[in-house]
């Protein structure tokens, strides 16, 4: 499990695995928890570079990042 913590956003922190180059068990600590609920189900599965370019630059209100984008900065990382 990779553990990431964020900046700039509500959520504290974001946890996921990567296997076989796919997106699985991702979770939000804090943040609006319905809405990151619904983005871990709509991306669990995915290929992390498809995962990348979907959330990448995805801006919160006036904020320069998003907790979806915070993910996108998380996998880059890894890779």
């Amino acid at each position: 499990m990779y553990t990431y913590k964020t900046n700039g956003v509500c959520s504290r922190q974001i946890n996921f695995d990567i296997v076989d180059g796919k997106l699985k068990n991702v979770s939000f600590i804090g943040g609006c928890d319905g809405n990151l609920k619904g983005i871990c189900s709509l991306i669990d599965g995915l290929e992390v570079n498809d995962v990348i370019k979907k959330l990448e630059g995805i801006k919160c209100g006036s904020k320069s990042t998003s907790c979806p984008d915070q993910l996108a900065k998380a996998l880059k990382e890894i890779l």
